[in-house]
């Protein structure tokens, strides 16, 4: 599976016009000048998108007619209807969303000192199979357009638009594994940086990888300065390939060998999650392994204690014991935080919303 792997699904156009969101602007550029219009109607296009985020080409009063009229016939504006809208007591707002195939996707906003964050996701549904996690129940439906994953955020935007307030940050950690839609994560992220686009600061963007390796290597020769987190859930091969197959894959040792590529080729830190599950990966012998693991690595330690899912049996780590595995990892000099729970009230971890409400897709 080395170099570049052809996308999962991708073959498939659904027999309609692509999604406008899914061009970058030099894509738009390249395309206006195809049609014999000129490339400056680009940024006009971007600005009417995602600056005053209209839904339909005929909204576009400073383009011409034929203009609007052939942006009509080849592109379609994503629309994502909102089939739930979950409120948390902390603010956290949980979205199940449905696309033009009857499949439905969840995103979430979450509201931080700092500013709002969005989690996107980037599949229906996951391959990967997790044993811990709701969005692997069903297996992979497809993957999404790269404006489908656009459509999220600006889904989100506009709720925020209504107390005039602006998505800060992404998060690219929802349903699915984004390296697994490669190509299409590449143009969602630069789609959203892109100072005419949405622009969301790179370094205010993170995507997550539950570890495919040749894709890490990909990811660290692209140059470009998103935050960078690791999946990691286990100190050891053997149990990482328990609860995350895809390590029979790629075992711990090439994961770590990519890791280090990473932090070499890119000179960035490397988050590390780590879900704590009760009387499985939380005793301190597994934090001793963890630090022996990553010491002297550019990294940091995000520590999780996970929300039940009642498809599957892993229990929560008793409060205690995560503070007792925490100080293990300090006083080996380990940079190590506690996630801060969101939505733990609405179902918010990946995958709980769709499979609670739209149970045909996780089958």
């Amino acid at each position: 599976m080395e170099g570049k792997q052809k996308d999962t699904f991708t073959e498939q156009n659904f027999e309609r016009k692509p999604s406008i969101y899914s061009l970058q602007l030099n894509e738009l550029e390249m395309w206006l000048k195809e049609q014999g219009e000129p490339k400056f109607r680009a940024t006009q296009i971007f600005d009417w998108l995602y600056k005053k985020r209209v839904d339909h080409f005929a909204e576009m009063s400073n383009l011409p007619k034929g203009l609007r009229e052939k942006l009509e016939n080849h592109f379609i504006i994503t629309t994502l209807k909102t089939i739930a809208k979950h409120s948390s007591q902390d603010g956290t707002l949980k979205f199940l969303f449905e696309l033009h195939d009857g499949f439905s996707i969840e995103t979430v906003l979450m509201r931080h000192d700092y500013g709002n964050s969005v989690c996107v996701t980037t599949q229906v549904g996951c391959r990967i199979g997790c044993t811990f996690c709701a969005s692997t129940l069903g297996g992979l439906k497809r993957n999404l357009e790269a404006g489908e994953i656009v459509a999220q955020v600006l889904k989100v935007q506009k709720v925020l638009d209504e107390t005039n307030e602006r998505v800060s940050s992404i998060v690219v950690m929802g349903i699915g594994e984004p390296f697994d839609n490669y190509q299409s994560l590449l143009s969602f992220l630069k789609i959203v940086n892109d100072e005419k686009g949405l622009n969301i600061g790179a370094r205010h963007i993170t995507v997550s990888t539950s570890g495919i390796v040749p894709r890490i290597y990909d990811f660290a020769n692209e140059g470009l300065q998103i935050n960078f987190a690791i999946s990691l859930h286990a100190p050891n091969t053997e149990l990482r390939s328990r609860l995350m197959p895809i390590n029979k894959a790629y075992d711990l040792e090439k994961l770590m060998d990519a890791v280090r590529y990473y932090i070499e080729k890119t000179g960035r830190r490397v988050t590390f999650e780590y879900g704590l599950f009760g009387g499985v990966n939380d005793q301190i012998e597994h934090a001793e392994e963890l630090a022996r693991l990553i010491k002297g690595l550019k990294c940091h330690v995000n520590l999780i204690p996970v929300n039940y899912v009642p498809e599957r049996n892993y229990v929560r780590t008793p409060r205690k014991q995560i503070f007792e595995f925490e100080r293990t990892l300090k006083k080996h000099g380990i940079n190590v935080t506690i996630r801060r729970e969101q939505g733990h009230d609405i179902e918010a971890a990946c995958g709980q919303l769709r499979a609670k409400e739209r149970k045909e897709e996780a089958r």
